[in-house]
């Protein structure tokens, strides 16, 4: 996330050359992943959905974002 960035609200994953970014309310992926590591991604989203809205709005107001967890 960066706080400079565009809507809608989103974020960006990178793995190896791969980027893509990932809208924090639908869910809709733009760009390439690995199949396994999508998925690692997506459920990351779905458990931390509700924190990256509210690093999102943090990020509007040039605030210091919150930590979220990475996944287990």
């Amino acid at each position: 996330m960066y706080y400079r960035d565009h809507a809608p609200p989103h974020f960006h994953a990178e793995y190896a050359e791969f980027e893509i970014t990932v809208e924090i309310e639908s869910g809709v992926v733009t760009g390439k992943f690995p199949r396994r590591a999508l998925n690692l991604v997506m459920e990351w989203y779905s458990l931390h959905k509700a924190e990256l809205a509210a690093d999102w709005a943090l990020a509007q107001r040039k605030q210091p974002l919150k930590t979220i967890d990475p996944l287990e």
